[in-house]
This record gives structure tokens, sequence and C-alpha cells, in this order.
């Protein structure tokens, strides 16, 4: 998956699309309260907007297996995309997106490892389990992404 989606974005993405600088302070990343995550700015990050929509338009062919939502409260926050099984055999999926902070993470695994740690301490998983999916079933994904470059790492189980 980290490869076709590197290839999708070398070939198709602009680096007008992604923000010319999405790393840096001028695009924070958005919390539900409309703050920023750092330096106290306020606004949505574009990027993190449109790696988000990007995403959700790769998974859409996907809603006859699994009801795609987005934006929503679970837990302690709100997660980017859960993807629930309409077959309750198979796993259900919960992905977080963020943007490269070069300030504060130096690799991509950095990146990666703050979006899995908020899937963790936020509790995405409570919607699903309300819903009888026992936490072994539960595929947690962190996305990075930084310009054209995009790392996608799981939990360890």
């Amino acid at each position: 998956m980290n490869r076709f989606m590197n290839d999708v974005a070398q070939v198709m993405f602009s680096t007008f699309d992604s923000g010319n600088h999405p790393s840096e302070v001028t695009q924070p990343e958005r919390l539900p309260t409309g703050k920023a995550t750092t330096k106290n700015l306020i606004g949505p990050n574009s990027s993190v907007c449109f790696y988000h929509g990007f995403v959700l338009g790769l998974i859409v062919d996907l809603s006859a297996k699994y009801h795609i939502r987005s934006n929503r409260e679970s837990g302690f926050g709100r997660y980017d995309v859960i993807m629930e099984p309409k077959n309750l055999s198979d796993d259900a999926v919960i992905m977080e997106f963020k943007v490269h902070d070069e300030e504060d993470e130096k690799p991509l695994t950095d990146t990666v490892q703050r979006a899995l740690q908020q899937i963790k301490e936020k509790g995405y998983d409570t919607e699903l389990t309300a819903r009888g999916i026992p936490k072994e079933r539960i595929r947690h994904y962190g996305f990075a992404f930084k310009g054209k470059t995009i790392l996608i790492g799981t939990a360890a189980e």
C-alpha cells in the first residue's frame, strides 16, 4: 500500500495540491476545537484536508463491504476515517492522518507513531466496540504525509 500511495502521489499530486510548505506552521493541523495543535494558530490544515479527501476517494469502492465514516466523534476525539465491516468476520479499520511537522518530528515514522498514538489515546475504538466488534478485529493505521511522500504504518499487535 505504501508503494501504491507514493506512486500515485508522485504522478498525480502537485505541490500546490498539498500546499507549498505542508509541514510549516503556516498550515497547522486542525483540532475539533478549531485551534491548531501548535503555535496557537486557528483554522483547518488544507494539506490534511487534501490528503483526507484523496484517501476517501480511494476507498469509496469498498462501500459494498464497509460502512465508511469520516470525521465523526468516538471516544474522546474525532477520528479521520473508520471502516466498519458489513460482515462481522472482516476486520474494522481506523485511519488517522497527519502532516509531518519538521520542528517536532525528524523521520516520517515519528509522524506515523503520532497518528497511531492519537488513535489509542483518544479511544477511537469506542464506536466500533460499542457495535460489537472485538478490539482484536480493529486495525489501526497511521498515515504520514510530507508533500508528495506518504508513509503508512500500523500498530504492533
